[in-house]
């Protein structure tokens, strides 16, 4: 765990290290195991109310948790469907109600329980779906977000080794038949990889390829620093020369406030032609003799009622006195309307997609660019914040002999 680090002090009245637990082997098993490591933990169990038993299966999960001696949470989800997407829909409600128990108890670490085989898994589903090398180190031990760190500390654990470790401890853990419903494209991999015995060979090549990863994320992280200019209001100089297409891509990412990187080859193309264009919500433009990454007006989000701490177009959070926020005040896009003394030397083109506040259908404030249309509205703001790191925001792969800069899990 200390590869995994830092940490926070073990003591009674500091921020505790959260633990996601569904209830299964997996979960429970590195719920078992942390209380080994420390005792200042904060277990978080979703009951997502998918399936009947689910509220049951969450409550046993409680009093199994109590058993441990590991202080837990229930957290019931109470809007979802089930309809299309319903996995991904529900593990992005899952991770946001978990995340915002992590803020209110102090949390800035969150444990999840991914083991050996679930990282297999994922390499062999991004190796079939032609994913690039950063794509085939499947996920990494440390994910930073915005708002915490997300750990996966059992890696490099397999599933029936958790499995025996809670039987020997004569712990029971519950088993959700949809793991076994082989509709779903992951428990289809799981089988195959099962019968052919090929697990160990897709996890080596994931932490093989994650510590490539890491390799280019330094260089990518050097150049970065070295050639390019980023600006609260969201856009990004790239100097008067493009970067090489992978640097190119992580800027996009950013300034789309995407989770992912578009497609390799897109971007390629774009370093190719080296012409304006768009592509996954950005736009790239030429301006004083310099290249730009700006936010493409016709991909901002819509409009949001104004709450302090909301985010806005996936990238942008406001921060302002709840007294400023009557209602019918929102959150959206400036547009094209700002006279150029307002835009302070800024191109149209680059304002129209900043943040801002509108009342009663009339634009308020933008205050990326220090104007509102009466004092009272200078009490607000927005801090960019895109959901992935430009510089990659995790650590991957395995520790080789020959790499002393690697920080992380060695082999």
């Amino acid at each position: 765990m200390q590869a995994l680090g830092p940490w926070g002090p073990d003591a009674p009245g500091q921020a505790p290290v959260a633990i996601a637990v569904s209830g299964g082997g997996d979960s429970l098993a590195l719920a078992w195991l942390a209380r080994r490591w420390r005792r200042n933990l904060l277990a978080l169990v979703v009951d997502h109310g998918l399936r009947p038993e689910s509220a049951a299966e969450a409550r046993l999960t409680l009093d199994r948790l109590r058993a441990m001696d590991v202080p837990a949470r229930l957290i019931t989800l109470t809007d979802l469907h089930k309809g299309p997407a319903m996995a991904a829909r529900a593990r992005a409600a899952r991770y946001a109600r978990m995340v915002e128990a992590c803020q209110q108890a102090g949390c800035v670490d969150l444990l999840l329980g991914h083991q050996a085989d679930d990282q297999a898994e994922t390499a062999w589903m991004r190796f079939n779906a032609g994913s690039g090398p950063d794509g085939l180190a499947a996920m990494g031990w440390i994910t930073h977000t915005p708002d915490v760190r997300l750990v996966r500390p059992l890696l490099g654990v397999s599933r029936m080794a958790l499995r025996n470790t809670l039987r020997v401890a004569g712990l029971a853990w519950v088993d959700d038949p949809s793991n076994l419903d082989q509709r779903a494209e992951r428990v289809r991999v799981r089988f195959a990889l099962h019968a052919s015995g090929q697990s160990e060979q897709f996890w080596c090549m994931a932490m093989d390829a994650g510590q490539q990863r890491m390799v280019r994320d330094r260089a990518h992280a050097a150049t970065l620093a070295r050639t390019c200019a980023f600006f609260a209001q969201g856009w990004v100089g790239l100097g008067p020369d493009l970067p090489e297409p992978p640097v190119l891509s992580a800027v996009i990412r950013t300034v789309g406030g995407l989770r992912y990187p578009p497609a390799p080859a897109a971007v390629e193309r774009l370093c190719k032609r080296a012409q304006p264009a768009t592509l996954a919500g950005t736009r790239l433009v030429r301006w004083r003799g310099e290249w730009f990454v700006i936010r493409e007006l016709a991909g901002v989000a819509a409009p949001v009622a104004a709450h302090a701490g909301g985010v806005w177009d996936g990238r942008f959070v406001l921060q302002a006195p709840s007294a400023l926020l009557r209602c019918g005040v929102y959150v959206g896009a400036a547009g094209y309307g700002l006279a150029r003394k307002t835009r302070a030397g800024w191109p149209a083109l680059f304002c129209a997609g900043l943040p801002a506040l509108w009342w009663q259908g009339q634009l308020v404030a933008v205050p990326h660019l220090d104007w509102s249309l009466a004092a009272e509205w200078y009490g607000a703001f927005f801090e960019f914040r895109p959901p992935v790191s430009v510089t990659g925001g995790g650590v991957y792969g395995c520790k080789k002999a020959q790499d002393k800069d690697y920080m992380g899990p060695s082999d």
